[in-house]
């Protein structure tokens, strides 16, 4: 008899198969009401996050004097640019976009290059001592030497006040090595590693041919997450740079904004009031907000789509 016999016809009875009543029964009123509540609660939770960015854009290009009166709510109003104009006025944010697109950039690569294979050779259990190995990252996330032994420990190795400071101490980020480990253990076939050395691929070949290129939803993950990182760094230029050539845009940006308040707090005895001058200040400040965080916005939603696959298989150790 052929195995493609046909199935009895009271078995092709949509009676007789019980998924298929339960497909066809139309939601209750009960139902319904739940539907309606879930949506409020979050479109609420929607508005809730995006309205403050959006106020931010609408007030950075709105009239400072409307903004503090309250009168800018959904859209902007007494268009301006000034607050840019005097951000972009200032020559340094030049420099601290360059360096920190270098910073962000080359400590996004150094991270990726010690992270995943770290990762990979962890997630390993014919790997000796992983464990101890593994302990003594963790340790690191709960204990530290301390600011000032920090700033030591840089000074003698000729860190201060160079690019290598942003990198070298956070090479490593041991939440995304645990991460990107529970990727490798629940998302690598140990079979693909069978099939490699039957092929007589060594550890390296296998990870460079095989791993690497299965992995592209972790390292996009990883890459965002150590780029953001990078790029919203302010306390390391604040401690260990004191070279405005030096700093990175979160630090030039930092200095504009206070440079504005300290105009506006000291302003009594000019001609522009003092209320005009922090209005001025407020409007820089949304400036700043914009210019540091629309690069970051756009690199978003190119990365977005990994972030399901990447981080929920790598957070979840099956």
């Amino acid at each position: 008899m052929s195995a493609t016999t046909a199935m009895p016809a009271e078995k092709l009875d949509g009676s007789q198969i019980p998924w298929n009543k339960h497909k066809m029964q139309s939601k209750g009123v009960g139902d319904w009401i739940v539907d309606v509540i879930m949506w409020i609660i979050i479109a609420l939770v929607v508005i809730a996050v995006i309205y403050p960015l959006w106020f931010i854009v609408i007030a950075s290009f709105s009239n400072p004097q409307m903004v503090s009166s309250g009168e800018v709510t959904l859209l902007p109003k007494g268009i301006t640019t000034a607050g840019y104009q005097r951000v972009f006025a200032d020559d340094r944010i030049w420099q601290g976009y360059l360096n920190t697109i270098i910073y962000s950039v080359v400590g996004t690569a150094v991270n990726l290059i010690v992270t995943i294979p770290a990762a990979f050779a962890l997630s390993r259990k014919d790997l000796w001592g992983r464990r101890v190995i593994m302990f003594l990252f963790t340790f690191t996330m709960y204990f530290a030497g301390g600011m000032i032994p920090n700033y030591l420990l840089f000074k003698d190795l000729g860190l201060l006040n160079s690019m290598w400071v942003f990198i070298l101490p956070t090479a490593v980020s041991v939440w995304n090595l645990i991460i990107a480990r529970s990727f490798f253990d629940t998302s690598i076939p140990e079979d693909l590693h069978d099939a490699a050395q039957i092929d007589g691929i060594g550890y390296f070949g296998y990870f460079m041919k095989i791993v690497l290129p299965l992995s592209s939803a972790i390292i996009a993950v990883l890459a965002l997450y150590y780029f953001v990182g990078h790029w919203n760094d302010y306390f390391t230029g604040l401690i260990y740079v004191n070279k405005e050539e030096k700093y990175p845009l979160q630090n030039v940006l930092q200095s504009i904004l206070l440079g504005a308040q300290t105009a506006a707090t000291g302003s009594t005895g000019s001609g522009v009031s003092a209320v005009a001058q922090q209005q001025i200040a407020d409007q820089i400040k949304y400036g700043v907000i914009i210019v540091s965080t629309l690069p970051l916005l756009i690199l978003y939603p190119f990365l977005q789509k990994y972030f399901n696959k990447g981080v929920m298989i790598g957070a979840v150790k099956g």
